[in-house]
């Protein structure tokens, strides 16, 4: 592995893919950036235009750098150009039998020492039937949207290089990111199965009656939501008194939803005409998505002033 990153490429170029691009080459990386068609690849690079201007106007991103940053990504439908890098994420839909294709490819035309990442949510070890050099395929989980939000878990497979785990951390560091290391495969990794132990509970709880959509989110967004953007949930139970909540949880551990699938009024509002549990109408979504994107930014900035 060589000491920096010069080249990445980055296989799909939807959300998190065109995402992935944009973090990397505006931190100063050559990035190949491989598409199913030209159309959805001019799309990608417009977006990430747009990203950038909009990176640029929080001031967050010198306006004079955006063409510099998208001059570094080359766009391209074949995969064989990402032979010369020296890392490769994959980004494709959760299409299994598509995974496991480009992976053997991978394998096959990319340099020996290349990583091989995945920034779906499958463990490593799922990806690797088909490659031989197993030791340098690694989990590299970005939370969406990649470029607000620092989060990336990483985790190896039973047959990962700890070197490679070293490395792609740093790299991913370069890049301005924030990478956690797991340290055994699980399915969905740590943040997803914290986020859905909270959807769960909270679908329960709509699902029972016990109250409203609207009231749920309420509790959340002014309780809980605030504070564990500062203390996780372990840190914020140390500074409750680690004894107090330990015998709280003993009283209500055994009241949670411990149900193995979700309920099912939850996945019959997802097949009918309004499917949304919230009552908000659906052209409230955009302005909703807007702000939350607004917090996302202004957590950065705060991220910014504090290094």
């Amino acid at each position: 592995m060589q000491a920096q990153l010069r080249t990445l490429a980055v296989i799909g170029n939807g959300i998190i893919g065109h995402g992935i691009a944009e973090v990397f080459a505006s931190a100063g990386t050559d990035v190949i950036l491989v598409g199913r068609s030209k159309a959805s690849l001019e799309e990608a690079v417009k977006r990430i235009r747009q990203s950038r201007e909009e990176f640029a106007r929080e001031r967050l991103f010198e306006e004079k750098d955006i063409a510099a940053a998208l001059a570094r990504i080359r766009p391209t439908t074949n995969l064989d150009d990402a032979a010369k890098a020296e890392m490769v994420i994959e980004a494709v839909p959760e299409d299994m039998a598509l995974k496991l294709s480009i992976f053997e490819r991978l394998d096959q035309i990319t340099r020996p020492d290349a990583v091989l990442a995945s920034s779906s949510g499958h463990p490593a070890s799922e990806l690797t039937p088909r490659v031989k050099n197993k030791g340098r395929v690694i989990a590299a989980h970005f939370w969406y949207p990649p470029q607000l939000l620092p989060l990336v878990e990483v985790c190896g497979a039973p047959e990962t290089d700890p070197a490679v785990v070293d490395w792609t951390c740093a790299r991913l560091r370069d890049a301005g990111k924030e990478p956690v290391v797991i340290a055994r495969e699980i399915a969905g990794f740590i943040g997803n199965r914290i986020q859905f132990a909270i959807l769960r509970e909270a679908w329960s709880l709509w699902a029972s009656g016990a109250a409203s959509a609207e009231a749920i989110d309420a509790v959340v967004k002014n309780s809980i939501g605030r504070r564990l953007g500062v203390t996780g949930p372990i840190e914020s139970a140390d500074l409750g008194g680690l004894d107090t909540m330990f015998r709280f949880a003993q009283f209500l551990q055994p009241t949670l939803d411990t149900a193995a699938m979700p309920p099912e009024t939850v996945g019959a509002r997802s097949r009918s005409a309004q499917p949304y549990i919230n009552e908000r109408k659906p052209e409230s979504w955009s302005a909703l998505s807007a702000a939350r994107r607004t917090e996302l930014f202004r957590w950065l900035r705060s991220d910014r002033a504090s290094t």
